[in-house]
């Protein structure tokens, strides 16, 4: 029987930070027989020639694979892939709407999912858009970056001149990240921070394993039934009564916290269920 073959794709700058991570999920995706080959975004080429869609590896053709693991952050070049017939985890409509803040509150906002009030912004934020102190947030930052407690209209100051919301602030410092594969919960993250109002756990904040409430773990599951996840992880932030609010989707979602905190296996488990999602499509 012929091997399932796929696309592992980063782009130059990434893939340096993550290498290890790389090579953790060619070397899964090996035990469980499937044919993945690492690809920069840089090197491929995405048009159209003829009428028809394209993708060109270094300016040559090259064959197509069965699925696409995108770990680059480029919806566009996902949907070209998707139109070519190729499977891709995350999706093209995963990566455009979790990968910009402004259009995930938007989305799941009409789906009464719990959220902190939030100004959709036209450029940078001012001082008038939402009372003070409020938190800023450009709506293509990652990670804990580009996220700021606004407490004095001076501290408008440090933003740039990206697209950005205002949020009300729910409680500083700790936040809850879910991590999910395809329709199911795997794992969950409580972080907290005790110097900063973000509790990432890359910028230095501490982690443990958190069992979610019978409630929680529905609202988890109110998020999962609008989209089809590959693997993502799901952040929410607490209420001042305690109660979760959504905070975000990672798409790119990294693993060190529940790596350092279990014996999970993540990757076996995201590359099990691409297996088992492309054979029975």
């Amino acid at each position: 029987m012929k091997k399932q073959a796929g696309w592992l794709i980063y782009n130059r700058e990434d893939a340096l930070k993550n290498k290890g991570y790389i090579d953790w999920m060619l070397d899964e995706a090996s035990k469980l027989d499937l044919d993945l080959h690492f690809h920069f975004r840089e090197d491929l080429r995405i048009g159209h020639r003829f009428n028809k869609l394209y993708v060109e590896h270094e300016m040559q053709p090259i064959s197509l694979p069965d699925f696409a693991i995108v770990r680059t952050i480029d919806p566009f070049f996902t949907k070209q892939l998707e139109q070519l017939g190729i499977a891709c985890f995350n999706s093209a409509f995963v990566s455009e709407i979790a990968n910009d803040k402004a259009k995930t509150h938007q989305y799941l906002s009409s789906l009464g999912i719990p959220m902190a009030d939030t100004v959709y912004c036209n450029g940078r934020p001012s001082a008038n858009d939402m009372e003070l102190p409020f938190i800023a947030k450009e709506t293509s930052g990652r990670g804990g970056k580009q996220v700021f407690l606004i407490e004095h209209a001076d501290d408008l100051a440090q933003l740039n001149d990206g697209n950005w919301i205002v949020q009300k602030p729910g409680l500083f410092g700790r936040d809850i990240r879910v991590f999910v594969v395809g329709n199911k919960v795997k794992a969950a993250v409580l972080r907290e921070s005790a110097s900063s109002f973000k509790a990432n756990y890359t910028l230095g904040g501490s982690a443990s394993l958190y069992e979610l409430t019978a409630s929680e773990l529905a609202l988890v599951e109110r998020v999962m039934r609008s989209f089809d996840f590959g693997m993502v992880g799901i952040d929410f932030i607490f209420a001042e009564d305690g109660s979760l609010m959504l905070n975000e989707i990672e798409d790119v979602v990294g693993s060190r916290t529940l790596s350092a905190l279990s014996d999970m296996n993540i990757v076996w488990e995201y590359l099990t269920f691409i297996k088992e999602s492309i054979s029975s499509s």
